[in-house]
């Protein structure tokens, strides 16, 4: 971090007070880390609003997000190997682009994934206790803030348990469905009946479900020999993700077929009971309920340590840059997060801000895809980084206006108090 001016990342004397965050995170643990962000919650919410935007050509819309999320993921491994540091594109959009580019990529991401966070918690309150799912929302919201507090290693072995229940009860779908009666391999014709613009619309809505890799990079600075680690977690990941994800959109569109996918409040329930096995109903929304946890554990996380790395650079209260002396957390970036998660949750619907999160975490990773971009002069190694650009551009641009117009007003509002900032910092 030659250009920052700090010493190496996890030192001593290297962050303020002379505290780093602990390297405890090795591959496997980082490999769940990022699917306890991707396989959560996503895959239960994002597939009938795909649904209704591609119809037909929702797996021609899956490939597509795949192929983004591979290109970001791909551009994420290389920098987060030669910035090893939390925060991310931050952090990384700040090394190679410029202060304002990284500044524009955590404030991107970290409104858009405090959305998120909100939404997770409220996912899990729907399917626990509709009756009371803000209530249940906040007290998720609580109980998760406590386990990130006593330290990464703790929320790792949590989401360990999140990760295998989520695997369980979404191979349980797939095995029911594709060996039910009401399989029919003709409705997984792959015309596309919804138009281009319809499949771009449904990727950009499904990479809502792609975009938890980048939690292990913005865990650099707690991963074990992190030049070797991350690059191998990250694609070991999505490709895992990847397998998942195409599994459950086949089975459940072979029962649903994609008019009934889309028309569906909760697919993969109605696609078990639609398959003749209504008690494995119940599975499923303790499923969903769980992976909703392990998101919104896996979003905290993530989220608290790129609000760590811009409090270190005073974008955000330099308070919020302190790290805990035991448990060697930023323990009050962990604390304002969960507290305005807590807030959001308590007191707004974000159910269907699917669309917005994806606005912002796009335009995170192409602020990534161009920062990738300068690592090499070489054609080949500048391949990736132009398709994941361009692909997050088209993406964030087909999704629903109203989130197109929202995110960009909350970009504005960003941009607007960066350059408030810089200029009373001039006088």
């Amino acid at each position: 971090m030659a250009e920052s001016g700090a010493g190496q990342p996890g030192s001593p004397g290297s962050r303020p007070g002379g505290v780093s965050l602990r390297r405890t995170l090795g591959v496997g643990d980082a490999v769940v880390v990022g699917l306890g962000s991707m396989v959560g919650a996503g895959i239960f919410a994002a597939l009938a609003p795909a649904a209704r935007a591609a119809a037909s050509g929702l797996l021609v819309a899956l490939a597509v997000a795949a192929l983004v999320a591979y290109c970001n993921a791909m551009s994420s491994a290389r920098l987060a190997a030669r910035h090893p540091e939390s925060g991310g594109t931050y952090v990384y959009g700040r090394e190679r682009l410029g202060p304002f580019w990284g500044y524009l990529a955590g404030w991107a991401f970290v409104v858009g994934k405090t959305a998120s966070c909100a939404a997770m918690a409220l996912t899990v309150g729907a399917y626990v206790w509709p009756g009371q799912a803000h209530a249940v929302a906040v007290a998720a919201v609580v109980a998760l803030t406590a386990v990130n507090y006593g330290g990464v290693r703790k929320s790792v072995r949590l989401t360990r348990i999140v990760v295998a229940v989520v695997l369980a009860v979404l191979a349980s779908v797939v095995v029911v469905c594709l060996g039910s009666g009401a399989f029919d391999a003709g409705r997984l014709d792959v015309t596309v009946s919804g138009g281009p613009g319809g499949v771009l619309q449904a990727a950009g809505l499904l990479f809502f479900a792609f975009a938890g890799y980048a939690r292990i990079a913005t865990l650099g600075e707690e991963v074990r020999e992190p030049a070797r680690t991350i690059p191998r977690a990250i694609p070991l990941a999505l490709g895992i993700a990847l397998a998942v994800y195409a599994a459950v959109a086949v089975a459940v569109l072979s029962v649903l077929g994609p008019d009934g996918l889309g028309r569906a409040s909760a697919p993969l329930a109605d696609a078990v009971r639609e398959a003749g096995v209504p008690g494995l109903v119940p599975v499923v929304r303790v499923g969903a309920a769980t992976a909703a946890l392990g998101s919104l554990l896996a979003l905290i996380l993530g989220v608290s340590r790129t609000t760590l790395a811009m409090a270190r650079d005073r974008h955000l209260p330099g308070a919020l840059a302190a790290v805990h002396p035991r448990f060697q957390v930023p323990h009050r970036a962990e604390l304002a997060v969960g507290a305005v998660v807590a807030v959001v949750a308590a007191t707004v619907d974000v159910r269907g801000a699917i669309g917005f999160s994806s606005f912002g975490v796009l335009v995170y990773y192409a602020i990534a895809n161009a920062s990738a971009w300068t690592l090499s002069r070489a054609a080949p190694a500048r391949v990736g980084p132009a398709v994941g650009l361009v692909g997050c551009a088209v993406l964030a641009c087909a999704l629903p206006w109203a989130s197109v117009v929202a995110g960009a007003a909350v970009l504005a509002a960003g941009v607007a108090v960066y350059a408030l900032r810089r200029a009373t910092a001039s006088r």
